[in-house]
């Protein structure tokens, strides 16, 4: 059976206070409802400062969700690690952890905007070295014991639900993002299809002596939306698509790699695309895939539409997929 996912990033241009409500809410219920009916795993992400509302606190959104489902995993994807304060993610992440009794799955990337950066006082220049820290504080402070951060003796508690830790893969299309996760001994999560990335993370892992796995995407991941007229539902949400797909392209550099960038500029151009598809329900299990990302707010999509197709997805699609 392919591995089902409802992205969440909360995004909607223009928002009113109670509009915004509204949307974080029909999130946490969509989530339930997602949970009762064998969605896999709901996936936030992180992003600071954007003027369209893109969601900037994943592990309060995650817990929040923990909080109202018992079956699902939560997967951040992506924390920017350099951004965290390194002990309080350790603590904010094992309460989370006892919370979902191990529910939760955090990617943590390096991130691609300089200027999420220069807004919370981080220093670019530095991420690389950050990010080893961080994920290093991270691993010392989920054993319970003690040890040296920043020149003095701390602890964290309490300690995880999962041992030996919380699940924590790194995210990133470096080779620098492999050499870090097959030295520390963690999952590598690359952000679009790079084999040779895989290799080389292989590679490296069995020269630093270290166990792990690679989460490869696959080389076509596309975010869907179901519905029964998908000409029709282009017709009247495309605009929020593309809206998306032209914010996060915005935000990349040539040289950043991705399983989910458009280059698209018309809604006919990002239908044929195909990074973002609207497929009916006999569609859908037609693809075939190993993985079936569903994006059901996207980019301001109005909630009723959101649930719509959600709730083909769970009524229309689980139920055919072989399991």
């Amino acid at each position: 059976m392919a591995f089902t996912v409802a992205r969440f990033n909360l995004v909607e241009p223009d928002a009113t206070p109670d509009t915004l409500a509204a949307r974080y809410r029909a999130a946490l219920e969509m989530a339930a409802y997602a949970d009762d009916r064998g969605i896999d795993t709901i996936q936030t992400e992180e992003h600071h400062g954007a003027a369209n509302n893109w969601l900037p606190s994943p592990f309060v959104l995650a817990g929040a969700i923990l909080g109202t489902t018992r079956r699902i995993a939560v997967t951040v994807s992506a924390a920017i690690g350099p951004l965290h304060d390194p002990l309080r993610l350790a603590e904010d992440i094992a309460v989370l952890d006892l919370l979902g009794r191990g529910r939760l799955v955090t990617v943590a990337g390096i991130g691609y905007r300089p200027e999420e950066y220069e807004r919370a006082g981080v220093d670019w220049d530095r991420r690389g070295a950050l990010q080893d820290e961080l994920l290093e504080t991270l691993l010392a402070a989920w054993t319970g014991e003690e040890f040296a951060y920043r020149g003095r003796t701390v602890r964290v508690t309490p300690r995880p639900y999962t041992q030996p830790h919380p699940l924590l893969l790194v995210g990133g299309s470096s080779r620098a993002a492999a050499r870090r996760a097959a030295r520390l001994g963690l999952p590598f999560f690359p952000s679009a299809h790079l084999p040779e990335l895989e290799a080389y993370y292989h590679q490296r892992r069995v020269e630093h002596g270290t166990e792990g796995f690679c989460m490869m995407p696959a080389r076509s991941t596309p975010l869907l939306h179901i519905a029964e007229d998908p000409d029709r539902a282009w017709a009247l949400y495309g605009e929020h698509f593309l809206h998306e797909a032209r914010t996060y392209a915005s935000w990349q550099s040539k040289d950043i790699r991705s399983a989910v960038r458009s280059t698209a500029d018309t809604v006919e151009g990002l239908r044929q695309e195909g990074v973002y598809r609207i497929v009916t329900p006999e569609q859908c299990v037609g693809l075939d895939a190993d993985s079936l990302v569903l994006h059901p707010l996207c980019g301001g999509l109005p909630v009723d539409e959101g649930w719509r197709s959600l709730q083909l997805m769970c009524e229309d699609v689980l139920p055919r997929l072989t399991r």
